[in-house]
Order: structure tokens, then C-alpha cells, then sequence
């Protein structure tokens, strides 16, 4: 049964939406891309996730395409972004786009996890699903950008761990609704905060995660394939 107490604010849902674009943009604008090729990276990064959630896991019309704030938010979004895209590149150097981004990012995910989370449970899906469908939707719109530009994705990449604190706020919110009967907004925004402190811990203290492989392994093969090929 739907839980009808459970409503997040619509400035919740479009400030997510909002930092997402943004994510995109600046990523587009780095990478030279024209507007439509900047818009396009702003449209995946803010809507890649609610369109997996919707039309893969939920079936549903994806929420993006009802709205009558989502795309014209991007778009205005994309248009002022392209408006300062020149003080923005010299402004934005690598380091600081990449510490931008993940930033906006920051804000963007949890809200979108929660969203994801509470959808799949009106649906009925198994708690495991849930949390499933709440990574998906907190993070896709990243992954989808990434890949996109091709640049390996920062969730696959070693670093300070994103993914990881992103499962652990999920759990916390299936145990504040399941276990302690918290109401969904309460948990939504107990979860957001965790999210935040999470990354904020993690910056401070450097927490990061670590490649499996302890030597360079794509180095390795290259050289070896390198040594094996006959000289002509």
C-alpha cells in the first residue's frame, strides 16, 4: 500500500534535479562540448537515474517527462551555464571541476536515492530491491555521464567512497522505516544528513577505498602484449 504520508517537497526533488544538471554541465563545458552537447550531458546526469528507476525497474512513465518544472529546469539550467562557460573555464581547473562536481553531486544523490527508495516500496518490492533500486537511482545519472564523456566513472574508480556511504544511508533508511517506524520524511532527510556528514568525514579524513590489484595490471599487459608482438 502507498504510503501517503510520505511526500517530498517538490524544491526537494527539483534542487536534486538542479544539481545534477549543473554536475553536467560543468563536465560538458570542460570538455569543450557545444550547448547541445553540453545540454545532453546536463539531461543524463540529472535524468539518467529516474529513467532507469521508472521504465526498467518500476514501469512507469519516467517522472521527468510528467513534470512541467524537470526539463525546462535543465534547459535554463544548461543555457546559464553556457552563458558564463568562459569565466567558468578559466576558473574551473581540473582539480577544482572535479571537487565541484563532486560536491554537486553530493546533494544530488542522496535526495535521489530516497526518492527511489520510497517509490520501490509502494510497489511492494522486497527490502534487498529497494536499496537496489535506491543505489540505481542516486547514482546512474553520474554513471551515465561519465561513460558518455568517456571518462572512467568516479563510482568504479579507487577514492574516497561514494558508493559505500550511499549503501550505508539506504540501510539506515530501510531500518529507520522498517525497524523504528520513523515516517518516510523524517528518514528522508535523517538519511540525507548521514550522507553529507559521511563525505564530509571522508574529505576530512582522507578515508578512501583502494584498488584491488596492488600493481599497475594494465601496464603490465600492455607491455607484455608489446614484447610479444613479432618486429617486422
Amino acid at each position: 500500500m502507498t504510503d501517503v504520508t510520505f511526500r517530498v517537497p517538490a524544491i526537494f526533488e527539483y534542487v536534486a534535479t538542479l544539481a545534477w544538471a549543473m554536475s553536467g554541465a560543468v563536465v560538458g563545458i570542460r570538455k569543450g562540448f557545444d550547448l547541445t552537447g553540453v545540454f545532453v550531458i546536463a539531461l543524463l546526469s540529472a535524468t539518467g537515474g529516474g529513467l532507469l528507476r521508472d521504465a526498467v525497474f518500476l514501469q512507469r512513465t519516467p517522472a521527468f517527462l510528467v513534470s512541467p518544472i524537470s526539463l525546462p529546469l535543465i534547459a535554463a539550467t544548461t543555457v546559464l551555464m553556457a552563458l558564463f562557460s568562459r569565466p567558468l573555464t578559466h576558473l574551473l581547473k581540473v582539480d577544482t571541476a572535479k571537487k565541484l562536481v563532486d560536491l554537486i553531486d553530493a546533494i544530488g544523490t542522496p535526495a535521489f536515492a530516497v526518492v527511489g527508495m520510497q517509490l520501490a516500496m509502494d510497489k511492494g518490492i522486497p527490502t534487498v530491491g529497494v536499496v537496489f533500486i535506491g543505489l540505481v537511482n542516486g547514482t546512474a545519472g553520474g554513471l551515465l555521464r561519465d561513460v558518455v564523456v568517456r571518462d572512467v566513472p568516479s563510482l568504479l574508480r579507487p577514492g574516497q567512497f561514494v558508493s559505500l556511504a550511499l549503501v550505508i544511508v539506504c540501510a539506515l533508511f530501510m531500518v529507520l522505516r522498517i525497524y523504528y517506524d520513523v515516517s518516510p520524511t523524517e528518514a528522508a532527510w535523517v538519511t540525507v544528513a548521514a550522507f553529507v556528514l559521511i563525505r564530509v568525514l571522508a574529505v576530512h579524513f582522507n578515508w578512501q577505498t583502494r584498488s584491488v590489484a596492488d600493481g599497475p595490471i594494465v601496464g603490465q599487459i600492455e607491455d607484455t602484449t608489446t614484447s610479444n608482438t613479432p618486429d617486422p
